[in-house]
């Protein structure tokens, strides 16, 4: 008898703590964004004597899409870089395209061994700009992190 009343109890126990689960849970995020990180950071440093080409990834975080989304973006030199001494661009133009089923899309420089002054902007910035189905720039909230990404190149 006892055994039979502490199953019938361990049954009920179990069907009240199984009913009170996710009464508290938060909604899925359902905002598409577009942003653009390395690593999880939004900021990155190379050093002067670095000759690789390194790729930094733009990604979209949606549900699968059925059309192409355009991201734009633009190259942000600071005034100690310059283009084709210390780094130059493999990725061409200002614009990406996610075809469907793509989250990410990279970005290429390669970074040319030279040293730079330490007295200078020595950064170069990655910003996105827009998009073709104006999803959000970043991540979401209000700061948009990850809308801009900063490369910044140190002896």
């Amino acid at each position: 008898m006892k055994k039979i009343t502490l199953k019938i109890f361990l049954i009920a126990f179990s069907a009240i703590i199984a009913s009170s689960c996710g009464k508290d849970e938060y909604k899925p995020l359902d905002e598409p964004f577009v942003h653009i990180m390395k690593d999880e950071l939004s900021t990155v440093t190379v050093n002067s004597s670095a000759n690789y080409i390194a790729t930094y990834n733009v990604y979209l975080s949606s549900a699968s899409l059925t059309e192409n989304l355009e991201v734009t973006y633009e190259i942000i030199k600071g005034s100690g870089l310059v283009e084709g001494e210390d780094y130059q661009m493999i990725t061409t133009g200002n614009k990406l395209v996610f075809l469907p089923r793509i989250f990410d899309m990279p970005i290429r420089i390669k970074w040319l061994p030279k040293p730079v002054d330490p007295t200078k902007d020595n950064t170069l910035k990655i910003r996105i700009t827009g998009n073709s189905k104006n999803f959000t720039i970043g991540l979401p909230g209000t700061n948009q992190q990850q809308g801009l990404f900063v490369i910044t190149k140190v002896n």
